[in-house]
């Protein structure tokens, strides 16, 4: 089974969304190997995002991911990248499809409630930041 990494991001968590994006994912067939509330600094929000550093809009996205608590997960299933990837929607709500998180939760493509791994290198490698082993219950 693929395993991923989610965030739920500071708006999300601002908004009181927590219980329905976890419900959404849980619904949806993925199960939960990990899950804690963390804020992240800028050293954790820079070793996360490090292939976005020196893009125009890096500082605003440190900025964000510094700003409040954050959930990050690890979620288990049969594809789950692409699953987790589909029910979370396109970074820009206004283009994310009806009963997507991010069409249900996002306020914009920047301030987009949630975040997910895009391949099976990068969940090894996000899931390894902000867990360990013996934090992942499989």
């Amino acid at each position: 089974m693929e395993k991923t990494l989610v965030l739920i991001k500071p708006d999300a968590v601002r908004g009181k969304h927590i219980g329905d994006i976890v419900k959404i994912y849980e619904e949806k067939g993925l199960k939960i190997l990990a899950m804690k509330m963390l804020q992240m600094d800028e050293k954790l929000a820079s070793k996360h995002y490090e292939e976005h550093i020196g893009r125009p809009y890096y500082d605003d996205l440190m900025g964000f991911m510094t700003s409040g608590p954050i959930i990050a997960m690890v979620l288990e299933g049969e594809g789950a990248i692409a699953n987790v990837r589909a029910i979370n929607g396109k970074t820009n709500p206004a283009e994310a499809a009806e009963g997507t998180i991010r069409k249900l939760y996002a306020a914009s493509g920047s301030r987009n409630a949630v975040h997910a791994s895009d391949s099976p290198e990068n969940a090894a490698r996000e899931i390894s930041i902000f867990f360990n082993a013996s934090e992942i219950f499989d």
